[in-house]
């Protein structure tokens, strides 16, 4: 019997690697929708699917382009979220260099207008001073300002419904173009995600990476307009929370989010474990590197 490897020096990179060497890098591919037990086994063991087709009777997905959207939304205003780089929500420097968690400039535009000002900026490109636009609000907005298009899909997905015993908390409808991205982030539902037009690059990461992505506290900022109508950056105003945020950014050229997690058994109490000892980590570092100067 060959003898065990030696344990690394730091037990949490040895804890990563366990993880990696008994855990596949490939997303299961199924061609068919799972039973709610086939969908289950998923959840239970926290590892994200992807469903070939699934959609393709839909309403939405068999009807929606640009024509057939403006054709229901018309002149209804909806919230778009405005940013410089496409990068709303995320770390960003302000022109010193400090690094905050930016949120977007959000004003109300009628749809069409909207619309057509992202399928031109995809057709033309981004310009240098121009803003780019999304609809990314997280309030069951299909269930509200786009109420007109609701109907174009199914109020819940029935394997993930049997299994959860639940209705969905909220079904949202994001619009956007290449040059949106999203930054790394965590998030703590069973997503379910539907692309009905064009594409989306994900990067998923497991929650157990957690000492990967170098979160850290970040004031809380937004863009505003300027004098010239041009975006800027500026800090929140009295009682500016800091926001726990990663810093990592695992891809340049897409979406990214940790894995949905399953709260039940003991992974959530070991993944918040690895959180709090890598947090102590680093302010014991950090402790120590100031005390040094």
């Amino acid at each position: 019997m060959d003898p065990a490897p030696n344990p690394s020096e730091d037990p949490i990179v040895t804890l990563l690697e366990s993880y990696n060497d008994f855990n596949s890098a490939q997303i299961t591919v199924l061609y068919e929708e799972p039973s709610a037990l086939e969908f289950m086994r998923y959840v239970a063991i926290n590892r994200p699917f992807v469903v070939r087709g699934a959609a393709n009777d839909w309403e939405a997905t068999r009807t929606w382009n640009v024509a057939k959207l403006n054709e229901v939304m018309g002149g209804l205003e909806v919230n778009v979220a405005i940013t410089p780089k496409g990068n709303a929500d995320s770390p960003t420097k302000d022109p010193s260099g400090t690094l905050l968690f930016a949120k977007p400039l959000e004003e109300k535009e009628e749809f069409t207008s909207f619309l057509t000002s992202l399928t031109t900026q995809e057709l033309k490109g981004h310009t240098p001073g121009s803003s780019i636009k999304y609809a990314q609000t997280q309030n069951n907005n299909l269930n509200s300002e786009y109420t007109p298009l609701s109907t174009h899909v199914p109020a819940s997905i029935p394997f993930s419904r049997l299994a959860l015993q639940n209705q969905p908390d909220a079904v949202n409808l994001w619009i956007g173009n290449s040059h949106s991205v999203t930054a790394l982030h965590k998030d703590p539902y069973e997503n379910i995600y539907v692309q009905i037009l064009g594409a989306k690059h994900f990067v998923l990461l497991p929650p157990i990476m957690y000492p990967c992505i170098r979160e850290k506290e970040l004031k809380s900022a937004s863009y505003v307009r300027d004098s010239e109508g041009g975006l800027r950056i500026e800090l929140d105003g009295e009682g500016n929370e800091m926001v726990p945020f990663a810093t990592w950014d695992p891809d340049e050229g897409g979406g990214r989010e940790g894995h949905d997690m399953e709260f039940g058994g003991s992974f959530y109490p070991l993944v918040n474990l690895v959180r709090n000892l890598t947090l102590a980590k680093e302010k014991e570092n950090k402790t120590t590197a100031d005390s040094s100067e």
